[in-house]
């Protein structure tokens, strides 16, 4: 099983602290760092800092040699089909094919009214995700797409440009295992990613899902012992109000995240391994702190192996 870094850009995440990520992941040997694609902070706006997420890629892309990039996940919502496979095409190009596309229905109904955004109801959001899904593939993959849509028209748009990646870069679906987003999967992407999860629902899911690949995306505290990741879960807790105590909030956090010692986290991995994940990407909140992002490359990885 294969583990990927994944970063909340949209929580204060400077250009600076972007490259020191990069730079981490590359050094120790870390495979890829996912994003997500958000304009506004779910938990903070006083500390908003959003940077575009494919313009961050692309960035990231021109000072790196290794290090594969994508988002989890692109609203559909956010762009045109025609806009989006350009963008993540242009990336591609880039990095000289070190790209992955993360795409999704959206679902933060804040940001959408903030900066002007559609936000139709879930049913419209999925179909335009199933349309953006087949859109991205065909521009990729053909000379010239036609397209009639509910919600989209293309007329003798040019696939252009290519992406270097053959046939195509990958493309990941995300949802929860819903008929909605697992068809268009099924019908054109390599990976279905779902977040949040335990290992048990994980194998629920994975069923619906068979032959792609499957992923999940969740929490992740880790240290070398569980004295040092308790340290890190406690900077976590207090960076906001809570209801709960510290420990019935750890446990709580606990039942759907990846969470503990070095040793214990491979153990959890295990589980989800177990459960038919055939990658984890874990979301790591305290972006500064670049240790962890150590212990993926040079202690959590080589363990799975």
């Amino acid at each position: 099983m294969r583990l990927a870094l994944m970063i909340e850009g949209q929580e204060g995440v400077t250009w600076q602290d972007w490259c020191a990520l990069a730079d981490a992941c590359e050094e120790h040997g870390v495979d890829t760092l996912f994003r997500s694609d958000h304009y506004i902070s779910q938990g903070d706006e006083a500390r908003n800092v959003a940077h575009d997420a494919w313009t961050t890629i692309a960035a990231l892309a021109a000072r790196t040699s290794k290090l594969r990039f994508g988002t989890l996940v692109s609203p559909a919502t956010f762009r045109e089909p025609g806009l989006l496979a350009n963008a993540a095409a242009t990336a591609d190009h880039v990095s000289g094919g070190r790209i992955e596309l993360g795409l999704g229905a959206g679902w933060n109904e804040r940001e959408h009214r903030a900066y002007g955004f559609p936000f139709p109801e879930t049913r419209t959001r999925v179909e335009m995700l199933a349309e953006q899904v087949e859109i991205v593939h065909r521009l990729w993959t053909e000379e010239r797409v036609d397209f009639r849509g509910r919600h989209y028209t293309l007329d003798d748009a040019p696939g252009q440009p290519k992406p270097v990646q053959q046939p195509r870069p990958p493309l990941l679906v995300g949802g929860s295992g819903g008929r909605g987003t697992v068809e268009p999967a099924l019908r054109f992407a390599d990976e279905y990613n779902t977040p949040f999860v335990s290992p048990e629902e994980a194998a629920a899911i994975r069923e619906k899902t068979r032959p792609l690949r499957f992923s999940v995306m969740t929490g992740f505290l880790v240290g070398l012992t569980h004295e040092e990741m308790r340290e890190r879960a406690h900077e976590l807790y207090s960076r906001r109000s809570r209801e709960q105590s510290f420990d019935d909030w750890l446990v709580s956090y606990s039942e759907r995240c990846v969470v503990g010692s070095a040793d214990e986290v491979v153990e959890r991995l295990r589980a989800y391994e177990a459960a038919g994940c055939d990658r984890v990407m874990l979301q790591h909140l305290l972006h500064t702190d670049l240790e962890p992002v150590r212990l993926i490359g040079r202690e959590l990885a080589p363990a799975l192996a």
